[in-house]
C-alpha cells in the first residue's frame, strides 16, 4: 500500500527518468531555426567542428543538444523524416547507456541515428547490432545516407566478406552487423598470428537493436569456433537404430518437458544393453562401465534427439542438412550446430549425412561478449518484463518511452478451449468472418512450422487465400511482412520477434515500388507508375483504417510474455486502430507443462465444455502467472550458466591479453628463455629434493627428463660425484647447456628467421594447449553437478578445479614450447635458396610438441568460412614469411598465396605475365 501511495505522489522511477530527459528537449528544439538556416555544406561542416571541440576537451554530453539538432535536420533533408520529441528522448536514453523500450512502429531505427551520430564523433567506432544480415545491410544502406551526408564513414559486416573488406568495415566510424558476426570476428581475431591481420578495433560503444532477443533469448547459446574431432558417424547411426526400437516403449525412459531432460529407466538401460550387444556396439561390460563412457554419451544424445527434439519445431531438414530453428524468432540458424554430439544424433535420426564431430577452439557467450563494451545500450519494443535481468546481468536500466500518439488498439481477453482442434477451428472461423465482413488485414501468430502449416491447411479447406511465413519461406520474409497490412491480406507467421519490417496499413509503398517497378527503365514510365502505386496504397490505407486496422490473432501463448507482446504490438502502430486476441487450449505446451491443476479445476467450475470457449480476465491473470514462473526459471538457468561461464571468461580474457602481447612483441626470445628456465627449475626440483644427498637424487630420471624436454644428453650422474654440487648448480649447468644449444641453433637460422620461428612456436603452442584446456573445462563442467550429492557447492568446486587446470595448462605450455624449440632445425634448403625454411624434428615420437597439432587457421570456423591463410601455422613444415617471397619455396599453383591475400597463388604472385 505504501509503495502505491509513493508512486501516486512521486511517480515511478521511469516517470522521474523521463522528466529529466524531457527537460533537455526544449534546448534541442530551440536550435532548430538556427540549424535550418544552414546550407548543406555548412550543416555537414558541423561534424569536424564537433570533433575539434571534443579534441579541446569538451564532452559528448555537452555537445548533445547541438549534435541532435544537426542530426535531425540532416534526417529531414536526406531521409525525409523528422525526429519526434519522444524520439529525441529515446536517443538520449541510448546515449546514456540504457535500454529504450519503444512500441512497434515508433521508429527505433531512426532513434538510433541520434545516439550513433553523437557517439561516432569520438572517432572510436560505434557498432550497431541487428538480429539478421538483411536488417544490417538495409539499415546500413538507408541510414548510411544520413551519416555520409554528415561526413561519417559507414561499414557493414556480413558473412563471407574478404578480410580486407571486413577490416575496412571495422575501421569505419559506424559499423553495422549481426551479433553473430561481431562475436565470431572477436574470436577469430584472437586466433590470428599477426596484429595487422586482426579486423576489430578496441571496443567503444554498441547499440543493440531488438536487445531482448539478443541479450536474453540468445544468451544461453555460446558462439563456438570449432575444428574436426575424431569421426564417430558409424557409431551414431548404430545407436540411432537401437534408439528407434527403444523409444517405442514409453516405460524405457522418463521425460521431463519442463526442464527439457530425459533419462533411461532401469528397464530401458537393460533393453539398450541387449540391443547394443545385438548390434555389435557393446562388446564387453555393462552400459555404465568405465570403458563404455563414449557409448553411453552417444546413447544419451540419441535419446534426447528422439524424445525432446521435434522436426519442423526445433529444426528442419533442408538440402540434406539439419538446420536449427530459433525458438524465439522462428528463423533458420544457418551455420549453427548443436554441440556435444547432439547435432550428429539428429542427423542420424533424420538419415542425412552425419557430419564429423567438432572440438571447441574458441567460444564466448553473448553475455560476456557484450559486457566487454565500455558503453552498451539497446532498444526494443518489449524489455520491461526482463528489466531485472538486464539490471542484474548487464547493469542496464530500462526506460519506457511514451508513444508519439496514443495507442488505439483494442486487446480482447483470451479465449480458452478444451482441445487444440477446437481452438484452430475457432481461429479459422474468426478469420473467415473478418474476411467476409470487415475486410481487415489479419496477422496470425503461431509457435512452430508444424502448427502454421496445420492452420494453413484449415484455411485452404475454407477457401481462404493467405500467405505463410515460417522458416521454410525465410527468403520471402520482408515482402510478406511488408504487405501484411493490405486490405483483406491474411498472413500466418511463425513468431514475430525481431522481424524488423513494419506492417503498415494499406501496404508498404517503398517495398511495392522495389518489387513492381524494378524492370522499368524509362524515367517517365517509372515516375507515373510510382505515383499510381502511392495513390493506391494511400487509398488502401484509408480503407483499412475504416475497417478497424490490423487484426492480430495469437494461436498460443508463448513461454515469454515478451513474444506475445511483440506479436500484439504489430497492430496499433503510430496511433492506428487495431485488434488483438489470443486463442488457447488446455493441450498447449504452456498450459500442459506449466499450468497448475488449479487452473484446470477453475475452468471446469466456469463450465468449459467441448466446442465452447471460456473468456474471462481470471484466465489472463492465471496465464500471466504461469508465464512469470517460466521466465523466472529461464532467468535462473541463464544466471547459473553465466556463473560458470564467468570462470572461463576470466581465463579467456587473461589468455587473449597474453596472446596479444606475444603478437605485438617484436622479439619473444626473453619470454621463451624465461619459460625454459622455469621448466629446468621445476624439472630439477622434482628429481633433486631440497637439502638431499647425491645418493638420494633421481639422477637417471633427471637425465631422461633433460633428453626428453631439452633434446640434450648431459652427464648428470657424473656431476653428482663432484664436491659442492647441489640442485642449484645442476640447474645452472643445465640452463647453460640449453642456452648454448639454443644460441647455436639461432646462429644457423639467422636473427630474423629465429625471431619469426620463436613467435610462431609460442603462438601455435599457446593455441594448442588452450584448445585442450577448453575441452578439459567442458568435461569438468558436465560432471561437476554430481558434487552436490557430496554436500559440496558445484560452483565453488568448479572454480577451484578450473583454477588448478589453468595453472596446469600454463605449466604444459612452458614444457611444450621448450621441447619444441629444442628440436627446431633448418630444413634441407633448395640449392638456389639456402634459407628456404625450418622443420620441427622429433627424435622421440612421445615428446610433447606441435606434431599433429593443426594450427587454428586450418580449422573451419563456425560460419563455415574458409580459413584465412595468414592464420595458418608454418611450424612442422617450411617457415613462410609473408613479406619475403624468397622464403616461400615451391608453392602449388592452386594453393593459397603465402602473402596472405586470400587469392590462389596462380592469381596472385604466381600469375603468369
Amino acid at each position: 500500500m505504501f509503495a502505491s501511495i509513493a508512486r501516486a505522489l512521486f511517480g515511478t522511477a521511469n516517470d522521474r527518468a523521463l522528466k529529466s530527459y524531457q527537460r533537455r528537449v526544449p534546448a534541442i528544439n530551440a536550435l532548430e531555426p538556427q540549424v535550418q538556416a544552414l546550407d548543406d555544406a555548412a550543416l555537414a561542416a558541423k561534424t569536424p567542428e564537433f570533433r575539434e571541440r571534443l579534441a579541446r576537451g569538451e564532452t559528448l554530453d555537452a555537445l548533445l543538444p547541438e549534435a541532435f539538432a544537426v542530426c535531425r535536420e540532416a534526417s529531414k533533408r536526406v531521409l525525409g523524416m523528422r525526429h519526434f520529441d519522444v524520439q529525441l528522448i529515446g536517443g538520449m536514453v541510448l546515449h546514456d547507456g540504457k535500454i529504450a523500450e519503444m512500441r512497434t512502429g515508433e521508429g527505433k531505427t531512426l532513434v538510433a541515428t541520434l545516439a550513433v551520430y553523437l557517439s561516432a564523433l569520438a572517432g572510436k567506432g560505434v557498432h550497431v547490432v541487428t538480429v539478421n544480415d538483411y536488417l544490417a545491410s538495409r539499415d546500413a544502406d538507408q541510414m548510411g545516407k544520413l551519416y555520409e551526408f554528415l561526413g561519417l564513414s559507414v561499414g557493414v559486416v556480413v558473412p563471407n566478406m574478404p578480410e580486407d573488406e571486413r577490416r575496412a568495415a571495422y575501421r569505419a566510424d559506424i559499423t553495422y552487423g549481426t551479433n553473430n558476426e561481431f562475436g565470431f570476428d572477436y574470436l577469430r581475431d584472437n586466433m590470428k598470428y599477426r596484429v595487422e591481420d586482426m579486423v576489430q578495433r578496441p571496443f567503444h560503444h554498441a547499440i543493440v537493436d531488438e536487445v531482448d532477443s539478443i541479450l536474453i533469448d540468445e544468451a544461453r547459446t555460446p558462439l563456438i569456433i570449432s575444428g574436426p574431432a575424431e569421426d564417430s558417424s558409424d557409431l551414431y547411426r548404430a545407436v540411432d537404430e537401437v534408439m528407434v526400437a527403444l523409444v517405442a516403449d514409453p516405460e524405457a525412459y522418463e521425460k521431463d518437458e519442463k526442464f527439457r531432460s530425459v533419462i533411461l529407466t532401469e528397464k530401458g538401460a537393460e533393453q539398450v544393453e541387449e540391443l547394443l550387444r545385438g548390434a555389435g556396439v557393446l562388446h564387453e561390460g555393462g552400459l555404465y562401465d568405465s570403458n563404455n563412457v563414449a557409448v553411453i554419451h552417444h546413447v544419451q544424445q540419441s535419446l534426447r534427439a528422439h524424445t525432446l527434439f521435434t522436426r519442423d519445431v526445433d529444426y528442419i531438414v533442408r538440402g540434406g542438412k539439419v538446420v536449427i530453428i530459433d525458438e524465439f524468432t522462428g528463423r533458420m540458424m544457418e551455420g549453427r550446430r548443436y554441440s556435444d554430439g547432439l547435432h550428429q544424433a539428429l542427423e542420424a535420426k533424420e538419415h542425412v549425412e552425419v557430419q564429423q564431430e567438432n572440438q571447441t577452439l574458441a567460444s564466448i557467450t553473448f553475455q560476456n561478449y557484450f559486457r566487454m563494451y565500455p558503453r552498451l545500450s539497446g532498444m526494443t519494443g518489449t524489455a520491461m518484463t526482463e528489466a531485472d535481468e538486464f539490471a542484474d546481468i548487464y547493469k542496464l536500466d530500462v526506460i519506457e518511452i511514451p508513444t508519439n500518439l496514443p495507442v488505439a488498439r483494442k486487446d480482447d481477453d483470451d479465449e480458452v478451449y478444451l482441445t487444440a482442434r477446437e481452438k484452430y477451428e475457432a481461429v479459422a472461423n474468426l478469420i473467415k468472418d473478418i474476411s467476409k465482413t470487415s475486410g481487415q488485414p489479419v496477422l496470425v501468430g503461431t509457435t512452430s512450422i508444424e502448427k502454421s502449416e496445420y492452420l494453413s491447411s484449415l484455411l485452404r479447406q475454407h477457401g481462404i487465400k493467405h500467405n505463410v511465413l515460417n522458416a521454410r519461406f525465410h527468403e520471402l520474409e520482408a515482402e510478406i511482412v511488408a504487405q501484411a497490412g493490405a486490405p483483406g491480406a491474411i498472413t500466418i507467421a511463425t513468431n514475430m520477434a525481431g522481424r524488423g519490417t513494419d506492417i503498415k496499413l494499406g501496404g508498404n509503398v517503398d517495398m511495392l515500388i522495389h518489387q513492381r517497378l524494378a524492370g522499368i527503365e524509362d524515367p517517365q514510365d517509372y515516375a507515373r507508375s510510382e505515383q499510381e502505386l502511392r495513390e493506391t496504397v494511400a487509398r488502401d490505407h484509408d480503407i483499412v483504417r475504416k475497417a478497424g486496422g490490423l487484426y492480430v490473432i495469437g494461436t498460443e501463448r508463448h513461454e515469454s510474455r515478451r513474444i506475445d507482446n511483440q506479436l500484439r504490438g504489430r497492430a496499433g502502430r503510430q496511433g492506428d486502430p487495431g485488434n488483438s486476441r489470443f486463442f488457447i487450449s488446455l493441450e498447449d505446451d504452456l498450459m500442459r507443462i506449466f499450468g497448475t491443476d488449479r487452473m484446470g479445476n477453475m475452468l471446469q467450475k466456469l463450465g468449459l465444455k467441448e466446442g465452447e470457449a471460456i473468456v474471462h480476465p481470471w484466465i489472463n491473470k492465471a496465464l500471466e502467472r504461469a508465464q512469470k514462473k517460466v521466465e523466472a526459471r529461464n532467468f535462473d538457468m541463464r544466471k547459473n550458466t553465466l556463473k560458470y561461464d564467468d570462470v572461463m571468461n576470466d581465463q579467456r580474457k587473461e589468455v587473449y591479453a597474453q596472446r596479444r602481447e606475444y603478437m605485438a612483441a617484436e622479439d619473444v626470445s626473453p619470454i621463451i628463455t624465461e619459460m625454459r628456465e622455469d621448466v629446468i627449475h621445476d624439472m630439477v626440483a622434482r628429481r633433486i629434493p631440497e637439502k638431499s644427498f647425491p645418493e638420494q637424487w633421481l639422477k637417471d630420471e633427471l637425465a631422461q627428463d633433460v633428453q626428453t624436454t631439452l633434446n640434450l644428453t648431459l652427464p648428470i650422474a657424473e656431476w653428482a660425484k663432484e664436491d659442492g654440487v647441489d640442485g642449484t648448480v645442476v640447474a645452472e649447468r643445465i640452463e647453460q647447456a640449453a642456452a648454448q644449444s639454443q644460441a647455436s641453433r639461432a646462429a644457423n637460422f639467422g636473427p630474423s628467421v629465429m625471431r619469426y620461428v620463436e613467435k610462431q612456436v609460442l603462438l601455435t603452442t599457446f593455441d594448442a594447449v588452450w584448445k585442450e584446456h577448453l575441452l578439459a573445462l567442458d568435461q569438468l563442467r558436465q560432471g561437476i553437478g554430481l558434487r552436490a550429492y557430496g554436500q559440496k557447492d558445484p560452483l565453488n568446486e568448479f572454480k577451484h578445479e578450473a583454477f588448478e587446470l589453468f595453472h596446469a595448462m600454463l605449466d604444459h605450455l612452458r614444457v611444450r614450447v621448450t621441447s619444441t624449440m629444442a628440436r627446431v632445425e633448418m630444413a634441407p634448403p633448395p640449392i638456389d635458396n639456402p634459407f628456404a625454411g625450418v622443420a620441427e624434428i622429433h627424435s622421440d615420437p612421445e615428446v610433447p610438441g606441435l606434431e599433429n597439432e593443426p594450427g587454428p587457421g586450418l580449422m573451419p570456423d563456425a560460419t563455415g568460412r574458409q580459413p584465412d591463410p595468414s592464420m595458418a601455422a608454418p611450424i612442422g613444415g617450411a617457415a613462410v614469411m609473408p613479406d619475403d617471397p624468397s622464403s616461400w619455396g615451391e608453392v602449388s599453383r592452386n594453393s593459397p598465396c603465402p602473402c596472405g591475400s586470400g587469392k590462389k597463388y596462380k592469381h596472385c604472385h604466381g600469375r603468369l605475365v
